[in-house]
């Protein structure tokens, strides 16, 4: 009895033991779930660099540039081909084994390889090879430079949902105070305090004050819309974006530096400037190589060759005997002798495929001078295009030059007035928050009527929106500075 009341008990704790498990598997899962919902900043920017449909097309374009690149250093290598030809020949011909004419049919089989290498070519070669490095390196600053301006536009998009997320909050924390005062204030006119005028402001503000909810509601969803638009993300996805510590004083030290010195930081980075400096690196030898096709081109091969023809054969001459072909007097002793000649049977075979192979095999080596004279003039054309295109790249730095310098400059102004209406916000919010304190507690206390209680508040939520406003487009201003000075972009 004792040792089944113990297995009972066994069972019992081993199935509450697993019970108790399966709900910890859950609530881990659960609990896995809603954290991978929730994106930050971070996350977006890499999720967006890892699925934009830009960068994906723009690296596509740097492997395209890689591929170019490789097959101009290949072609560095010499030369190999091979060829061969078969076929059926009728009536009278040249034989390709011995060079004299059959009548009749036959087959015939011919195979040769060829091995050419360009010793000189103008250094057409070489400064192709040069212009691929330049236009890879340039594809691959374009790349970086795209993935730093989704990176931007997320940050962007991203603070807007804060601010809107945070719009939120203002809009229901002010439904909740005007609920309590429209409380309070039907209490205070059950009692006789207030006039029935009274509650019906208050309703009115309440209503106002929903409707403002409704509108931060709806700014928030088509923000985060947006933001899944920007990521290339279901848009059924369930998505909470992460409501970091976003403290700005601690990052004012902007407003002390010089543009000039940010844009000096930025020039050394960044990816348009820097493309378009290897973009004339490769157009210089893309004109150089223009001017190599007017030197002339030296090139040495080596051929091997050899062919076969059915009726190629090899004769046989066996002696069978000899034969009277005619006579020879003797004029001295009057005597005549026949004269004989050897006679021989005559036997013919085919020569086979492999010994025609390799008799028949032939070698040669070769050297090719080809000197440009006249090619309806292609190649003077195509250095004057060469050199265009330099000097629209050479134009190209330069407007890149002075696009980055006209954006730092008004990014460092902007951050700076950010700055200023920042402080300026925050020290309106402040003073519209004390106002309202002392209006609610007058209001309490009948010293003050319904109308100047709404005015305030009112007052005193516009602050308040508006220093959040500023807040969060002081952020992304200084987020543009640490873009332009290179830095990772997070809050």
């Amino acid at each position: 009895m004792f040792v089944s009341g113990f297995i009972f008990v066994y069972f019992c704790s081993m199935r509450s033991f697993k019970a108790l498990l399966v709900v910890f598997l859950l609530l881990h899962l659960q609990a896995q779930a809603q954290q991978d919902n929730v994106w930050s900043l971070q996350r977006c920017v890499q999720y967006a660099i890892s699925h934009n449909i830009s960068i994906k097309q723009d690296s596509l374009n740097a492997r395209l540039a890689r591929y170019t690149l490789l097959q101009s250093q290949l072609s560095q290598i010499p030369a190999v081909s091979a060829s061969g030809s078969y076929g059926k020949s009728f009536g009278r011909s040249i034989n390709p084994t011995t060079n004299q004419f059959v009548e009749g049919s036959y087959n015939s089989l011919s195979a040769s390889g060829t091995v050419s290498a360009l010793l000189f070519g103008g250094l057409q070669v070489r400064n192709n090879i040069a212009k691929n490095k330049f236009a890879l390196e340039a594809s691959k600053a374009d790349l970086d430079q795209l993935k730093d301006d989704v990176s931007l536009n997320v940050a962007n998009a991203f603070l807007v949902a804060l601010l809107a997320k945070e719009q939120i909050n203002i809009s229901k924390n002010q439904v909740e105070v005007s609920i309590a005062q429209l409380s309070q204030t039907k209490s205070f006119a059950t009692a006789g305090r207030l006039p029935e005028l009274n509650v019906a402001q208050l309703e009115s503000q309440l209503a106002t004050d929903s409707s403002n909810l409704i509108n931060s509601i709806a700014s928030y969803n088509s923000a985060i819309l947006d933001l899944k638009a920007l990521l290339n993300l279901d848009f059924g996805a369930p998505f909470t974006i992460e409501v970091p510590d976003a403290e700005v004083e601690g990052q004012l030290a902007v407003s002390g530096m010089q543009p000039g010195d940010i844009y000096e930081k930025a020039r050394d980075h960044f990816g348009s400037v820097k493309g378009s400096k290897l973009r004339v690196r490769a157009a210089e030898k893309g004109l150089s190589a223009a001017r190599g096709g007017m030197y002339p081109q030296l090139s040495a091969g080596y051929q091997l060759g050899t062919n076969y023809a059915s009726n190629y054969q090899s004769y046989t001459y066996t002696p069978s005997g000899y034969q009277v072909i005619g006579f020879a007097v003797d004029s001295i002793n009057k005597r005549t002798y026949d004269v004989y000649q050897p006679s021989f049977t005559t036997s013919s075979a085919g020569i086979p495929f492999s010994t025609q192979f390799d008799n028949n095999l032939r070698h040669s080596v070769f050297l090719n001078l080809n000197i440009p004279i006249f090619n309806g003039w292609q190649t003077q054309y195509g250095i004057k295009q060469a050199k265009v295109n330099l000097e629209s790249q050479r134009l190209n730095e330069f407007n890149a030059e002075q696009t980055l310098r006209q954006n730092v400059y008004k990014a460092h102004n902007n951050a700076v007035n950010s700055i200023q209406k920042y402080n300026a916000a925050r020290r309106a919010n402040d003073a519209a928050t004390r106002a309202l304190e002392f209006a609610r507690k007058r209001y309490d206390l009948g010293l003050t009527s319904t109308v100047d209680l709404l005015v305030t508040q009112t007052t005193q939520f516009n602050a308040a929106s508006n220093m959040v406003i500023a807040k969060y487009d002081l952020i992304f201003k200084l987020k543009v500075i640490d873009y332009y000075l290179g830095k990772e972009i997070k809050l």
